[in-house]
């Protein structure tokens, strides 16, 4: 795709963004993508944990 990388291709869209929202919504998003990610691997730690004792009480 012209010759761009994921990094490069990363780059343009966050410049876009900044352009487009302003730096504040692009700071907002990213704490909440962080946020959504924590969750997410909690979560995910908690189903592994639950698994591993249902294996041990079979």
């Amino acid at each position: 795709m012209f010759g761009l990388g994921i990094p490069e291709i990363l780059i343009i869209i966050l410049v876009v963004g900044i352009l487009f929202f302003g730096s504040k919504k692009i700071t907002e998003f990213a704490h909440g993508l962080g946020r959504a990610t924590g969750e997410f691997k909690k979560g995910k730690k908690e189903i592994e944990k639950e698994l591993r004792e249902g294996e041990d009480a079979a």
